[in-house]
């Protein structure tokens, strides 16, 4: 599931200017779509790069030979049903659905609601079924609403929870374990945007069960291409990234962020391993350190399994003597062996049993960190197969 965060800034919530904060700390933020009244598209256009969604205003309203900007979607039910401005139908099983509220203009995909009342929840329902996108706003509402549209129709469509705040946000993506497909904020709070921002990034984050593994052999050999990962982002002492020459079975190699008499710490970067190494990647699957290049996506790890995803900024290829670091994993079907190649220098640490531990203090019964699971992979992705690595 791909999750999203929509900002609400059409004429309801204030004057232009008003809207345009809401606008620009939303794009700022990272947020998904911003969701004005139709007049308002060709100005969001200028603002910067974000999907647009409008309401679509009434016929009588739009000048005819006026020409506009075509929205990314277009919602109906602000001024109508919808919003309760207009009574529901009082057939509700009848042929009250996206129908109803799209009978002046059929270009809508998405459907608004506020939820008054258990009839509102019931529309909502209906409209669903055939919208591509479905915002419901409750009214002094708990989260039962929410449930049931998820458990009803939530395969059916896009449902978009109003919130107001971030903590509602995150609220909104964790209900039923399964969580709404997105949140639109109704807020000025540039911190309040952030957060939602914050908890959809962390609803789609993977959480990796590591373990550790006895390290039996760690050997000097010779030289080879070496590889840093220098991300766009600052990492902290608990994370790093997982590598290893075998896809099975990856260690978790710290991000260069402590001192040390040699040289400063650089927070960006992983001194990940030879060129032929694997690195695990948002998509859980797996990119050769050789093929990383400025722009790339990898995934960060943090000892205790939380990931995040972070841009690569520039990759640093260049010769160095090397360790073959190699350790047996516990599995359901007995030991398995796996090993990486990784530089011989004091800066380069791995998370052990004992905590951050340079590659050069390793021994043969030190206990590292790794992410196993038994499976092989082509290109980087999982498949079942069997295959020999050595």
């Amino acid at each position: 599931m791909t999750r999203t965060v929509w900002i609400k800034a059409d004429g309801s919530v204030g004057d232009w200017e008003t809207q345009k904060r809401r606008i620009t700390t939303g794009i700022e933020a990272g947020a998904d779509w911003v969701l004005v009244d139709e007049h308002d598209v060709g100005r969001v256009r200028e603002l910067g790069d974000v999907n647009v969604a409008a309401f679509l205003a009434e016929a009588d309203v739009v000048d005819g030979d006026e020409e506009r900007e075509s929205a990314d979607a277009y919602f109906v039910g602000k001024d109508s049903e919808g919003d309760g401005t207009i009574d529901l139908p009082s057939d509700l099983s009848g042929s009250a659905d996206l129908t109803t509220l799209r009978r002046r203009d059929d270009r809508a995909q998405g459907a608004y609601i506020r939820i008054l009342d258990t009839e509102y929840e019931t529309f909502a329902e209906a409209a669903a079924v055939e919208a591509e996108y479905t915002v419901i706003v409750g009214e002094d509402w708990s989260i039962i609403p929410l449930e049931n549209l998820i458990a009803r129709v939530g395969e059916e469509t896009h449902l978009i929870a109003g919130a107001t705040t971030a903590a509602e946000a995150q609220t909104a993506f964790e209900t039923l374990e399964i969580g709404a497909d997105g949140v639109l904020l109704d807020t000025d709070d540039p911190d309040e945007i952030r957060g939602a921002v914050d908890a959809r990034d962390a609803a789609d984050r993977e959480s990796l069960d590591l373990r550790h593994a006895e390290v039996t052999a760690v050997e000097r050999t010779g030289m080879a291409d070496r590889v840093c990962i220098d991300t766009g982002s600052l990492m902290d002492d608990s994370e790093g990234m997982l590598i290893g020459s075998m896809s099975r079975g990856l260690f978790f190699v710290h991000a260069e962020t402590a001192e040390s008499p040699y040289v400063e710490s650089r927070p960006f970067r992983v001194n990940a391993g030879a060129v032929h190494a694997y690195v695990r990647n948002p998509e859980g699957g797996t990119n050769y350190l050789a093929e990383l290049s400025s722009g790339d996506e990898v995934q960060i790890v943090d000892t205790a399994g939380h990931t995040r995803e972070a841009i690569v900024g520039r990759v640093k290829i260049e010769k160095r003597p090397m360790f073959r670091l190699q350790a047996e994993v516990e599995t359901d079907d007995g030991v398995d062996r796996v090993e990486t190649l990784i530089q011989n220098a004091e800066t380069v640490k791995v998370a052990t049993a004992n905590g951050r531990t340079a590659v050069t203090d390793l021994e043969v019964g030190d206990e590292v960190l790794v992410y196993y699971e038994d499976v092989a992979r082509h290109f980087g992705e999982a498949v079942e197969e069997s295959i020999i690595e050595k």
